[in-house]
């Protein structure tokens, strides 16, 4: 009797198991029980290197106009990091470079970030970072929509146009930092100017004519 209770036991275990199996064969995904979108923002960063001849007298004029051409090219623009590499990388050189990536309202970053190879001798090596933020798998339209949880697609649309207008995709990361100053004749001065400011109902109102200009 106990061996025949128990085949269909294992029977019963024998294909559920069987469907389980099928199921993730299938490869189809699995329900988001949450209400929170699984389509969320990623950065991607890339590094472009570009060297130049340096000096403990810094950047001479070619290798300055070659720096500038190459940022150029590479549309410097905001959110982009410029660090540079190298044993000859002191402060003149720091300088010129400086003054080069000014022309696009960049300054040049403590500390750069691990590339391939090594630095030519007699050169630095100056580093772009630049970030790029998205949602991968977006749009999904994989299924219309869900009982048992939260759409696949859902966050898509928000989350994608997020991912586009943030200036900096960094600060998805991590927020802007703070440069630990505050400016307090520029804040004073606003504040001032909203104080001593005349009331809009300080002149009286203005007279109105109640008589008909009309004719009759």
């Amino acid at each position: 009797m106990t061996l025949r209770n128990n085949r269909p036991v294992a029977t019963a275990l024998s294909l559920s198991l069987g469907l389980a199996l099928s199921a993730c064969a299938t490869g189809s995904p699995p329900e988001n029980t949450s209400l929170s979108s699984i389509n969320q923002p990623v950065v991607e960063r890339n590094n472009y290197t570009f060297d130049v001849a340096a000096s403990a007298t810094g950047l001479n004029v070619v290798e300055q106009q070659r720096l500038a051409d190459w940022f150029e090219s590479m549309d410097l623009r905001y959110g982009d990091r410029i660090a540079l590499e190298g044993q000859l990388a002191n402060e003149a050189v720091r300088e010129d470079v400086q003054t080069v990536a000014s022309r696009h309202g960049l300054l040049v970053s403590e500390g750069a970030p691990v590339t391939e190879g090594f630095v030519p001798a007699g050169a630095v090596r100056v580093v772009v970072s630049r970030s790029r933020a998205y949602v991968p798998g977006c749009p999904d339209w994989t299924e219309k929509g869900s009982i048992n949880g939260t759409p696949r697609g859902f966050g898509c649309a928000i989350n994608s146009n997020f991912a586009a207008m943030v200036a900096n995709p960094e600060h998805l990361l991590h927020g802007d930092e703070g440069t630990g100053e505050t400016v307090v004749m520029s804040s004073n001065k606003a504040i001032e100017s909203f104080r001593e400011a005349k009331p809009t109902g300080a002149g009286g109102l203005p007279a109105v004519s109640t008589q008909s200009t009309g004719g009759s």
